[in-house]
């Protein structure tokens, strides 16, 4: 691989100096708060720049890892080889027709952004994301959902960009849309922009169910802590937090990284946690529910980054 001053300079022919940082730590841009450093942190704000980074990074073999508000992923302690890609895209349209719109928006408008101005525009069908951490592509990546809505039951389509710089665009169907999935968990293409069909209703109408759900949102979660959200998946119809909480884990911790007494199912920084701290926790949480109750749970998050020290 070039040298880090090589790659520098090339990089800052295709994006804006304001937007390249280098050993860049991940801390400041994961809701962990945790994280080693990026080799090279670069912000692109067009489909020009993008495709310009892919094509460097693919000609001088540079390893390339995207994100978005870091809300989902657990940086390890060792950082991120190569360049960390996060996307500024935050544009959206609004059509409206007689009984429902559509709403076109980039991959990197934060959820609760498109939250307030559905809010703000009386559009209905968007009130679950409320208080969802992230971006709207992480949250299409991931199949986002709260309070009876997901992503899949607004998703009309999805433009997305291929490693070699091909624009796509897949229907509702072609996302393969499950629990806490889609087909961009197991593939390499960078979402850009989502087209969302959304209902009308009256603003307080919309408003109430905002409110009602970031009351249970507050009185449920540990949202005065750092963490990654929930951070083990469902099993079925087994509530995982339930069964992390019946086999006596709440409280328990490992360094700064404990597992909430609010809520058994969020892994919280409680301060001081480094990347290692919560996922040893991690894997004592799933080891011991597997040791007393042989069901086996899996992490929700996305962990990323050299294992190494």
């Amino acid at each position: 691989m070039a040298k880090q001053t090589e790659i520098e300079s090339d990089l800052l022919k295709k994006v804006p100096k304001k937007n390249l940082k280098l050993n860049e730590p991940m801390s400041k841009h994961t809701s962990f708060r945790v994280g080693g450093p990026a080799e090279y942190f670069v912000i692109v704000e067009d489909l020009t720049q993008l495709k310009n980074v892919l094509k460097y990074a693919k000609q001088k073999n540079i390893d390339l890892t995207i994100i978005g508000n870091g809300t989902n992923c657990l940086v390890c302690d060792a950082g991120i080889k190569g360049i960390v890609l996060k996307l500024n895209f935050i544009d959206f349209k609004i059509t409206r027709y007689k009984n429902y719109a559509k709403i076109i928006v980039g991959s990197g408008l934060p959820v609760c952004m498109l939250s307030n101005i559905a809010l703000k525009e009386e559009l209905a069908s968007l009130e679950f994301l409320c208080g969802i951490p992230g971006t709207v592509g992480g949250a299409v990546l991931m199949n986002a959902g709260a309070y009876g809505g997901e992503m899949k039951d607004i998703v009309v389509s999805t433009k997305y960009m291929d490693m070699d710089g091909k624009i796509h665009k897949i229907t509702n169907s072609e996302h393969k849309f499950d629990y806490r999935t889609s087909i961009f968990k197991s593939h390499n293409y960078i979402i850009l922009e989502t087209e969302l069909q959304v209902g009308y209703d009256l603003k307080k109408n919309i408003k109430e169910k905002i409110d009602q759900n970031i009351k249970s949102r507050t009185e449920k979660q540990p949202l005065e802590w750092p963490s990654a959200g929930s951070t083990f998946k469902r099993c079925g119809d087994i509530i995982t937090a339930k069964l992390i909480d019946e086999c006596g884990l709440k409280g328990y911790s490992i360094g700064g990284a404990e597992v909430s007494t609010k809520h058994a199912g969020f892994i919280i920084n409680k301060g001081n946690a480094t990347s290692q701290d919560i996922l040893e926790l991690i894997n004592y949480v799933k080891k011991t529910v597997y040791e007393k109750t042989k069901v086996k749970i899996e992490e929700e998050i996305l962990i990323i980054g050299r294992k190494d020290n």
